[in-house]
């Protein structure tokens, strides 16, 4: 192994599992690692902006349009189509948004497979970092130690006394578990077995259960703050928890000075993308007395603004977090940590995937606020705003969280387990 390390990451082909490995990478590069991501093409020139080296690749054929694709284009189009799923209850979405999205990534794991081999033997890494919920067999396959990162709600690392993944329901409330974890067995079980037959074919091992993804025998890492985390009935065995991973923004975003209470509005890269439901919220928040910073998303002309607002179509929001008092968001992992790091209550709004155990973790521990997503009357939102924002232990109690995260940022916990391995 050369003196240099070189750390390959390969992130999902979305912001949040992105984001997260930009701040782990950050670390590692300012102590003299080369830093190289695994991009799909979409992405291209946005992780080199940012300094580190880039390896594109492709998840499907190349689109015959002209039109040059934004970042993570497929999947805003792909939540775009199938919206109508999210006004569904969890168990219903299982059919009609869950399994298409493990359809799409099986597909895109079948399709890359052999390119990423040949990204493997160009770059020869030390270190192959993947944080994706799909399996790709060329990672294990590779003869590489590589790293797993889960930066999805942790009750994807099943557990019996935990909430089945992506349902949404409460901690303690047995009843219809079962049944939504049969559902989803009957559901995915063909189509797991399938891919499972598919990695064996292409030197990986056989997926273990319902899994669509091996745990790494080197190093498995997950994210969540460990006053959120789940009480197991069994331990996780070789899992290291990272209690937040919030990388640096660069440029900071300065708000001007204001007198006035300010909130945070982000449905995220896709989930913005729903324009009307934006707008009901703008309008909503646009009666209130508090100044909103709206990150408006890849629709942001479609978008009016009230005139206590100001917003952008992206915003870097570890800049934004220290400076406003509250976060209403769609309860993407990356979001709630953040949000947690920084010591603000969320209102929380689910869409789709572990966006609902978020939502319902924040509520049963108090720390934020969820409501029906499309259901919600505007009082309804105002008034969590309102009792949020009036609770003054909820505000000493998040403080101290964050005090807590800051002193041990999980992207130098994660740097030095990675470079630890690498030197193994």
């Amino acid at each position: 192994m050369s003196e240099r390390q070189t750390i390959v990451f390969f992130p999902e082909g979305a912001y949040g599992p992105t984001n997260n490995c930009v701040g782990i990478g950050q670390v590692l590069k300012r102590r003299g690692a080369r830093v190289v991501f695994v991009v799909e093409e979409s992405f291209a020139g946005t992780l080199e902006a940012q300094g580190f080296e880039e390896a594109l690749m492709r998840l499907k054929p190349a689109p015959t349009a002209s039109a040059l694709e934004s970042p993570g284009q497929f999947w805003k189009e792909f939540v775009r189509d199938t919206a109508p799923e999210f006004r569904k209850p969890t168990i219903e979405q299982l059919e009609g948004f869950v399994l298409p999205v493990w359809q799409e990534l099986v597909d895109g794991a079948r399709y890359v497979d052999g390119r990423l081999g040949e990204i493997f033997e160009e770059v020869r890494p030390d270190v192959i970092v993947q944080d994706n919920v799909v399996g790709f067999p060329a990672v294990v396959a590779s003869g590489r130690p590589w790293a797993r990162i889960v930066s999805c709600n942790p009750s994807e690392l099943k557990d019996p006394a935990l909430p089945p993944t992506f349902s949404g329901y409460p901690t303690g409330d047995f009843v219809r578990w079962e049944e939504f974890r049969a559902r989803y067995r009957d559901l995915h079980a063909p189509l797991q077995q399938e891919f499972s037959e598919f990695c064996v074919e292409r030197g990986a091992p056989p997926l273990p259960g319902i899994e669509f993804i091996h745990e790494s025998p080197y190093l498995d890492l997950y994210l969540y703050p460990p006053d959120a985390d789940y009480e197991r009935s069994r331990p996780l065995g070789p899992w290291r928890r990272l209690g937040s991973c919030v990388r640096e923004a660069g440029a900071g975003y300065v708000l001007p000075a204001d007198e006035r209470r300010t909130l945070y509005l982000s449905l995220g890269s896709l989930g913005s993308a729903d324009v009307a439901l934006m707008q009901k919220l703008i309008d909503t928040l646009g009666t209130t007395e508090h100044r909103v910073v709206v990150s408006m998303g890849p629709q942001h002309e479609e978008l009016r603004l009230a005139d206590n607002m100001v917003g952008e179509e992206f915003l870097p929001q570890p800049s934004i977090l220290p400076e406003v008092d509250l976060v209403i968001a769609h309860g993407g992992n990356n979001t709630v940590t953040e949000s947690l790091h920084f010591g603000k209550p969320m209102v929380v709004l689910p869409l789709f995937w572990d966006q609902h155990d978020n939502a319902q973790r924040m509520q049963e521990l108090g720390l934020g606020r969820r409501l029906d997503t499309y259901g919600h009357e505007p009082g309804e939102l105002t008034g969590a705003i309102d009792e949020l924002l009036g609770d003054a232990e909820l505000t000493r109690r998040l403080a101290a969280s964050s005090r807590r995260l800051q002193a041990e940022p999980g992207t130098v916990e994660a740097a030095d387990l990675i470079e630890r391995l690498a030197k193994s």
